[in-house]
């Protein structure tokens, strides 16, 4: 059996943004772990407008080529982690559009946050998410939380420490646990 697709989404468009660097460094504490098949989606890349499908994200008639293609990188992945900021105590536009998009592509699959901001770590952003998550009927799995005031992003490398390191694997576990069996049940539908 091949290994499961996890895909890392960077949620922050912005020029400037330490999302990219924080992605980065999940990434690669994912692929060293060895239990998925990890893969680096980056928003500012996908570029999708703000929604913009005459049709409703549940009929899956998708109109646009930008819709299709992203309908396409989300239906392969069995797993995500989002990396998000916290933008005015809660998570950023691009985000939210991204996951207002689709609909059955998210469905059944397992979730991770990856928070950062100030002394509040992106906690507000990562809580704002969860309701979103639900609605899509995606299966959170955990968080972690990174305050850039104690572990700020140097010369554009995030290097974390052990404790965020031990958090990451932490969310590793609960999405390695899960995703088998959300798999299973996409199956079975």
């Amino acid at each position: 059996m091949t290994k499961p697709v996890l895909e890392i989404i960077i949620g922050s468009t912005r020029p400037g943004r330490v999302g990219g660097a924080i992605a980065t460094w999940f990434y690669n504490l994912a692929v060293a772990d060895d239990r998925f098949d990890v893969e680096l989606v980056d928003l500012a890349e996908v570029n999708l407008p703000i929604f913009n499908e005459p049709n409703h994200p549940i009929q899956g008639n998708y109109e646009f080529d930008h819709t299709k293609a992203w309908s396409a990188t989300v239906s392969r992945a069995d797993a995500f982690v989002f990396v998000v900021p916290e933008y005015n105590h809660s998570f950023n536009a691009a985000t939210k559009n991204a996951l207002d998009y689709l609909h059955h592509e998210w469905r059944y699959k397992p979730v991770g946050i990856v928070s950062y901001g100030g002394a509040v770590m992106g906690t507000r952003s990562a809580q704002h998410l969860k309701p979103v998550f639900s609605a899509l009927k995606l299966v959170h799995a955990g968080d972690v939380s990174i305050p850039l005031v104690t572990t700020p992003v140097v010369d554009g490398v995030f290097a974390g420490n052990d404790v965020l390191a031990n958090a990451a694997r932490n969310l590793l576990n609960e999405l390695d646990f899960v995703t088998p069996s959300l798999r299973q049940l996409r199956v079975d539908r």
